[in-house]
């Protein structure tokens, strides 16, 4: 997970909330015209944001590794400067006319342009600061009992359970619990919560521009006006192949909770090992026929780490060691000295990661894509800090993805000495084990992590009613995922709350968009000198030309749209899942072996979200969820009734 400058646009719009309110109205000045002048400008104000995200850097870093009274009230005095500074620049933008400059310098004006959710008024900044943050206080705070233990918080407990628990009342009464002690209690926060939002987008504009919407604000990075098309466009093509994932799971659920499945075809939320159903990879261990091969070891080098008395720091050198020898720079003396998310201090030397780290496969992955984030941030650090960013929100976490697909290779692994290959390895039925596991962590998060936003933009933008906003969660997952509460919900549920990113107001689509762009720079790169290679065996390890190539991209950071840079690296503008489609095809030829039968419309579900909701809304006022139709029809049955006892007692 990137640390401070990925999650810029949301400390810009949250942080901004923590200071008092600056009046917006810039004094009547002369226009400025001049380029040149304007220039100057960018180089001073450029140089100072530097100097204030260093400083707010250092004090979110003591915080986040030393939470107390003390850091605390750094961190918010920190917050209340900074925002002071990023509200002056939105202000000062207007003493220039820069619609005429070069694109280079007129795109620094539109990023510094935009106030964020700062423009509300004082009065409701502090009510938008509030429910902000009493929701992530709620989510953070919850707390539950499950068979008789209590106490349990979602990590590392919950997440430990749901991973590992074979018995369905268990996992039921987890999933039913944390919902119960986390969205359920913000309901009516959250509509407060996106109300302010979106009066806040409304405040807001940038030349012709114009905000309606909390997500306009989210969006406004992405600098693409159909992103949301392109998004829905992507998830279509690949569907097919999820459903193939999900029939598959389904079949094998359907022999070990027998009697206990939808007959709709869906799966219920709670069985597929993960909290929100997002991924599926921990049921090849708990889920009896999920894993083709249960008698051939997966590709976990953890013991022989071990043997090796493999430490962290050496972890962290075989990744330094892994971009060294793609061409890139070995990492700062700082970084060393500060061992301990990526993040990035805004000065040419200091970058630094912080994480607890265990001597096994999954942490020496985490550590190669935690890398590849700190590579990112040396790569542009010569940008003016307006563009010392990601070309778009999913851009570095694709970049860490991006390396642990060569990392996690039986080839690169092999060239590490951590794993011995030999004759007598059935290396096709290993690589379908792997591809599987793979799948189930990255193929079948894409439908839910389009969810998340799109749930967020039906019901930002009114399409969607505060009184159904839990109804249309489950229509979307219903609808993408093939997945069902395992219980009935109503609205007076907010299941969208369980997940983190909703109450924490972080935009989730660039966790889609980075698993799509992983494959895209993988198949571009892997073409560069390894054509012959099958796209799944590609390890770019010590491909120079290839990392000459990554390392070019990133080192504009975001001072070119992303488009352009997509295109430089892979020939096209456009986000495209055929080289993810590409990556698995030994595994789709494997699960149509195992579907043999089936046809198109048996892999398919047949879900209704009515099925799953209490007609009363359990509890709540039932007129306030009728709707216009239904509420005539009401006020007609009840004038009958009315002219009926006024004839009989006539």
């Amino acid at each position: 997970m990137v640390g401070f400058t990925m999650n810029i646009a949301i400390y810009v719009s949250v942080i901004a909330l923590l200071s008092t309110r600056i009046e917006c109205k810039h004094k009547d000045k002369s226009i400025i015209t001049d380029e040149n002048k304007a220039v100057k400008y960018l180089k001073d104000v450029n140089e100072r944001m530097a100097q204030e995200y260093e400083k707010y850097s250092e004090v979110q870093w003591d915080y986040m590794t030393d939470m107390n009274n003390h850091t605390l009230e750094a961190q918010t005095k920190a917050s209340e400067l900074f925002s002071e500074f990023q509200k002056k620049q939105a202000i000062d933008t207007k003493q220039y006319n820069w619609t005429h400059f070069s694109e280079y310098n007129r795109r620094q004006f539109e990023r510094l342009a935009l106030i964020g959710t700062a423009a509300l008024s004082e009065k409701d900044t502090k009510m938008f600061i509030n429910v902000s943050t009493e929701m992530e206080a709620i989510y953070s705070s919850a707390k539950i009992c499950v068979s008789n233990k209590c106490d349990l918080e979602l990590d590392p407990d919950l997440e430990k359970l749901m991973a590992e628990s074979k018995d369905y009342d268990q996992l039921l009464e987890a999933w039913v619990k944390w919902r119960d002690a986390s969205g359920k209690q913000m309901r009516e926060k959250y509509i407060k919560y996106y109300t302010l939002g979106n009066k806040a987008a409304k405040l807001n504009k940038v030349l012709d521009k114009e905000f309606k919407t909390l997500d306009d604000i989210w969006l406004y990075g992405w600098e693409t006006e159909d992103i949301k098309k392109q998004m829905s466009k992507a998830l279509d093509k690949l569907l097919p192949f999820y459903r193939k994932l999900h029939t598959y799971m389904r079949l094998k659920l359907e022999k070990t909770f027998a009697g206990k499945m939808p007959k709709d075809r869906t799966i219920p939320a709670h069985l597929l090992g993960n909290m929100w159903a997002q991924q599926w990879a921990n049921t090849m261990k708990t889920v009896p026929g999920v894993d083709p091969f249960p008698n051939l070891a997966q590709i976990d080098v953890t013991d022989e780490m071990k043997k090796q008395k493999y430490t962290a720091e050496k972890m962290f050198k075989l990744s330094e060691q892994f971009f060294v020898d793609l061409g890139f720079d070995a990492m700062t003396d700082k970084f060393w000295n500060n061992h301990a998310s990526a993040w990035d201090f805004y000065t040419s030397d200091d970058f630094r990661i912080k994480q607890c780290t265990d001597i096994d496969m999954e942490d020496l992955i985490t550590i190669h894509h935690e890398m590849g984030h700190i590579e990112y941030y040396m790569q542009y650090r010569e940008q003016p800090a307006v563009y010392r960013e990601g070309a778009n929100p999913g851009f570095h976490e694709a970049i860490g993805d991006l390396i642990a697909l060569s990392v996690a290779t039986p080839k690169h692994l092999n060239k590490t000495g951590l794993l011995t290959i030999d004759n007598s390895m059935n290396m096709n039925d290993m690589n379908i084990k792997f591809q599987l596991k793979m799948a189930l962590e990255k193929v079948v998060f894409m439908p839910f992590a389009y969810i998340v936003d799109k749930w967020r933009w039906d019901v930002f933008s009114g399409k969607v009613s505060a009184n159904h906003m839990n109804e249309h969660w489950w229509h979307l997952r219903g609808k993408y995922q093939g997945i069902s509460p395992p219980v009935k919900r109503s609205e007076r549920d907010f299941d969208p709350g369980a997940k983190y990113h909703v109450p924490s107001g972080v935009e989730y689509i660039r966790y889609f968009a980075a698993h799509i762009l992983q494959f895209q720079f993988h198949k571009a790169l892997c073409s560069i000198s390894q054509s012959h290679v099958s796209l799944h065996e590609c390890d770019i390890d010590g491909d120079k030309e290839a990392g000459k190539r990554l390392k070019h991209m990133l080192s504009f950071g975001a001072s070119k749209k992303w488009p352009q840079l997509l295109k430089e690296l892979t020939g096209t503008e456009e986000m495209d899942v055929k080289p993810m489609l590409e990556y698995f095809q030994p595994l789709q030829q494997f699960l149509d072996n195992e579907l043999k039968g089936y046809q198109e419309n048996d892999l398919k579900w047949d879900f209704d979200v009515n099925h799953y909701f209490k007609s009363s809304a359990n509890g709540f006022n039932s007129i306030q969820l009728l709707s216009a139709k239904q509420f005539l029809q009401f006020l007609k049955n009840g004038m009958s009734l009315f002219v009926a006892i006024n004839e009989l007692f006539a």
